[in-house]
């Protein structure tokens, strides 16, 4: 992986989600209950308070969970409950160090086809089958990972041009694309009376 994406709409937080495949995945779980452009400057802000260029998956999976909370507290916080996400990256990086060897490129390295991807997605603490969903799209859409079958496997977010997600966001107009039909299903649904 070694692309640039404008997720944080933050030059040097894009510039890690490009290359870093686990902080683009700790990204996507912080992605909900906060501002997209906050959730994908998580992963750049956890890894400069560890002193390093790059998250480690072993590091994070093995830090006592009380000063990795508190890790995400320091002002300004990762995310809105900074506490209950500490919780669920340590045990998105567990899982992958017990079932990836912490590598998490690995999930989506030389799979074969993108129903077994999405499979490999939701397996994932903190992802569901939406996020999953998205993630494969972004994955196929920005990243390069495109097995048989990856845009049905992602839903109507593989479909092209579609701005409903980040994974069609590559600036500042598309993000505004998706901000809009967000604003749209928020509308429709609330018309429909949920």
């Amino acid at each position: 992986m070694d692309v640039t994406l404008h997720l944080a709409q933050d030059p040097e937080a894009d510039e890690l989600l490009g290359r870093s495949p686990l902080a683009a995945l700790v990204g996507m779980l912080l992605d909900q209950q906060v501002p997209m452009e906050w959730a994908f400057k998580g992963p750049a802000t956890i890894a400069r308070r560890t002193g390093s260029d790059d998250l480690d998956a072993h590091e994070i999976a093995a830090m006592d969970p009380e000063a990795f909370a508190a890790l995400l507290s320091e002002k300004p916080a990762v995310h809105r409950y900074p506490g209950s996400m500490a919780k669920r990256i340590q045990q998105l990086c567990q899982y992958l160090v017990e079932h990836y060897d912490g590598d998490a490129e690995t999930v989506w390295r030389d799979v074969d086809s993108g129903r077994e991807l999405l499979k490999r997605l939701q397996e994932l603490p903190g992802f569901g089958k939406q996020k999953a969903q998205i993630f494969l799209a972004l994955l196929g859409k920005q990243l390069g990972v495109r097995p048989e079958g990856w845009r049905e496997a992602a839903g109507a977010y593989g479909e092209p041009k579609s701005f409903r997600s980040v994974a069609d966001i590559t600036g500042p107009e598309s993000l505004a694309k998706v901000r809009a039909h967000k604003q749209e299903m928020k509308a429709a649904a609330k018309a429909a009376g949920r």
